[in-house]
């Protein structure tokens, strides 16, 4: 039997201590190097050009550039970051979203999927028209293929998305976790927190940002592995329990689960001028399937 190394770029030490600890028992596994890269996002560009990583974990955007672009990683049905949304649109001014038409926004990359998220249910529960708002990226996208639509203008080289929001070059800014600590600053939506488990409950899922993925080869030739590995990180995920609303999973796994999530994504990701075609979720389901040589139902369909 022939042996392989594997490498791996997950955040989150639980689950990456799981997918270490599945692919070292595997026979056909010799060696697993846990990357140290932080933050994983400065991965996501290696790993879709198969220069780095044959598992990491992956922004759902990403992954969905990556498909269309025929790009060699496969979808795996594992949530790698859940969190809601709503909180992320912020300001330090004292506006409301019926003010964003004619302001500016900013957000790190156009592909952000915390963008696409906010986006999204910008123009669907609050009836925002995207293209009345002036949007300014600061950086590319992880799939160089696909440059930002024509109506999104870049910000000028060297410019901070959060010096510019706190000093009033941008009305708003999409931020997450680089949200700037500052006591002006303020999330738009009112109580966001309720706002998004009233749009999760509605909807029927978290807007998942993270998932897994693999590189086609690996799959192709370290199937077991790489199934050993779902299997470890699924039940660490079953065991979290983590709820984001009744009912809803903040961190689903499984075809089935994760439907919901990366259908709504890729609708956005179309709508927002993010693909070259629409990527259908059975597309991705009928790729990882056949790349693993396993019928859908091994991996929760």
């Amino acid at each position: 039997m022939t042996t392989a190394e594997i490498e791996f770029l997950i955040n989150d030490d639980e689950l990456a201590g799981a997918a270490r600890t599945a692919l070292e028992s595997h026979a056909s596994i010799e060696g697993v190097t846990a990357s140290p890269l932080r933050p994983v996002h400065n991965g996501f560009k290696a790993f879709i050009g198969a220069q780095s990583y044959e598992v990491s974990e992956i922004a759902i955007v990403t992954l969905l550039q990556a498909v269309a672009h025929e790009k060699p990683v496969l979808f795996l049905p594992l949530t790698a970051l859940g969190r809601h949304q709503h909180q992320t649109l912020i300001s330090i001014e004292d506006l409301a979203v019926s003010d964003l038409p004619g302001r500016t926004v900013g957000v790190r990359a156009w592909s952000q999927t915390t963008g696409v998220w906010v986006r999204g249910f910008l123009a669907e529960q609050y009836g925002v028209d995207l293209r009345s708002v002036r949007w300014r990226t600061y950086e590319s996208g992880h799939v160089p293929e696909r440059a930002d639509p024509s109506w999104v203008e870049r910000a000028p080289e060297g410019s901070s998305l959060a010096k510019d929001l706190l000093e009033g070059r941008v009305d708003f800014a999409v931020m997450g976790n680089d949200r700037p600590k500052d006591e002006r600053v303020r999330s738009v939506i009112p109580d966001p927190a309720k706002m998004a488990r009233d749009w999760a409950q509605k909807v029927g899922y978290v807007p998942v940002n993270h998932v897994f993925a693999v590189r086609e080869s690996a799959a192709r030739e370290l199937g077991d592995a790489v199934c050993q590995m779902y299997d470890a990180i699924a039940e660490r995920l079953e065991a979290r329990k983590s709820d984001g609303a009744p009912g809803v999973p903040l961190e689903p796994y499984g075809f089935a689960a994760l439907r919901p999530a990366v259908t709504a994504a890729a609708k956005y990701a179309w709508e927002q001028e993010l693909l070259p075609r629409p990527v259908e979720y059975d597309e991705l389901v009928e790729r990882t399937s056949n790349a693993l040589g396993v019928p859908a139902s091994r991996l929760g369909a």
